[in-house]
């Protein structure tokens, strides 16, 4: 299980923050965004779940002019950080079509049926167990309305973790949950057409003390509620440096990130809650011949 209060002071210590890890959430993105484009939607309403400093959220506006964005975090320093990006003239002359929501995407205060997109970017793995967050943005989606999403697979930072292995029985690298798993999350949650796939982006470091940082500085640290809650010792870090040394190639140590990406549509409600089948009465009759 993750512990969300160290997730959240992680993230509030990362507002703003620029390094090489924050650059792939970008990257990352924008490769969604290129998807996104092949799908014919003309959304009036939008929530980016887990937006942090608010990039998918201007970039949604951008493209869909018309729409209402509203991009949710649950660390308000975040929220702070994505509120500057938004132009003084826009927020002053009240033509920003853009608001900020704090609170989890587990729990959404937004009616149910009120959203035509809903938009993750790497940000599902910090939920712990997403299924509880599937339902929440399914129910806050219309019907017909489509959730695309990105979250870190299993293989992420393999490399960091099997160097910490080498020598600490310790947990530093939280453990990722596989796309096959979420596309039956989805399926269990009531999505159609869920559609999965992956691929694995390598950053590259000088040293592993240059990973360490990029990853404080975009608030992606040890969050685990079983991690250690003592000072982990100078030993054990220069024995996973030590570890880590066999992975370096032409110079340089690499960091594997395995991006998982997603979406799936919300059908028309075929049963209730409780399991009984739904007949409507408002769908034309057939002609009797």
């Amino acid at each position: 299980m993750i512990d969300r209060r160290a997730v959240r002071r992680a993230s509030a210590r990362a507002a703003g923050g620029y390094a090489a890890a924050a650059v792939l959430a970008r990257e990352v993105q924008a490769r969604m965004l290129e998807r996104l484009q092949y799908i014919k939607l003309a959304p009036a309403r939008i929530l980016d779940a887990g937006g942090g400093v608010g990039a998918g959220a201007a970039d949604l506006a951008g493209i869909y002019s018309e729409a209402h964005v509203l991009g949710l975090d649950f660390a308000f320093p975040m929220l702070q950080a994505a509120r500057s990006r938004d132009p003084w003239l826009r927020r002053i002359l009240k033509r920003s079509h853009v608001d900020f929501l704090c609170a989890d995407f587990a729990a959404v205060p937004l009616p149910a049926a009120s959203v035509d997109l809903v938009w993750s970017n790497l940000a599902l793995h910090c939920a712990g167990d997403p299924q509880p967050a599937l339902k929440e943005l399914y129910r806050v989606l219309k019907v017909g309305g489509l959730l695309m999403f990105s979250c870190y697979g299993p293989d992420t930072l393999k490399e960091l973790g099997s160097a910490f292995a080498a020598n600490d029985a310790a947990a530093h690298v939280h453990g990722f949950i596989d796309m096959h798993d979420l596309g039956d999350m989805l399926s269990a949650c009531g999505y159609a057409e869920p559609v999965m796939d992956m691929e694995l982006i390598t950053l590259t470091y000088a040293d592993v003390d240059a990973l360490l940082s990029d990853l404080r500085a975009t608030g992606q640290v040890n969050a685990l509620a079983g991690r250690r809650r003592g000072l982990t010792g100078r030993g054990v870090f220069s024995a996973m440096r030590a570890a880590y040394e066999k992975f370096r190639c032409e110079g340089r140590l690499p960091a594997s990130f395995e991006i998982v990406y997603g979406h799936a549509w919300k059908p028309q409600q075929r049963v209730t809650d409780e399991g009984h089948a739904i007949v409507r009465l408002d769908l034309p009759r057939a002609k009797r011949t």
